[in-house]
Formats: structure tokens, sequence, C-alpha cells
């Protein structure tokens, strides 16, 4: 399965900008969890999928320092492409975090 991040019109790298901002240990974590997502595809271990709304997904990611979530949409059976990402802080996902993740969401399928 291959694995996209998202990038603005303007070409600003979202979601490398995420992981970059992540201490080294979480960093290392997450990028293996993608790695094995591209390798085993929904089958991953260290991470659950869980569907929020109609073609937009959620990845649960727990790591040292924390929760994470990734949103995304998958664009065929073989690519799924990462909108957004956040830090997890409560149980329930953030209006703004699911705004900005529907807004991508739209973005890409137009």
């Amino acid at each position: 399965m291959k694995v996209a991040f998202h990038k603005s019109r303007s070409d600003r790298a979202y979601i490398e900008d995420f992981l970059a901002d992540l201490d080294v240990r979480d960093r290392a974590m997450v990028l293996a969890i993608f790695s094995d997502i591209q390798t085993n595809g929904l089958s991953a271990k260290g991470c659950h999928f869980r569907q929020i709304e109609g073609k937009l997904w959620e990845i649960k990611i727990r790591a040292a320092s924390g929760g994470y979530r990734f949103f995304y949409v998958m664009l065929s059976s073989e690519n799924m492409y990462i909108l957004h990402a956040y830090r997890k802080q409560s149980q329930k996902a953030p209006i703004r975090e699911l705004e900005l993740a529907r807004k991508r969401m739209r973005e890409v399928l137009s």
C-alpha cells in the first residue's frame, strides 16, 4: 500500500511539519508504523483504524509521550492519503481538527 502525505496548494507539507516537531522517539515510532502500513496495509501492528464518517478515517497511534491521530482517506484500495494529524488530548476529536480534515478531504477528492 502506498502512503502519501497531504501538501497544500502552495506546497506546504503539513504532515511532514507535524512529524518533524515530534519527540525523536515518537517520530521514530510513528514512521515505523507508517512503514508497516505500507508493507502490511490495514493489518499493520501498533495502530488502530476507525471510520469517522463517509470516506474519512482515522489512524490511532499510541507513543511514549502520548497518543496521536492521523485523518486519512483511501484514494483507491492501495493508496492511503494522510490529510491531517494532531496530538490527542481528550476522548473526542476536537471540532476544529475534524473540520480541517474534512476540508482537506474535499480538496483531495474534488
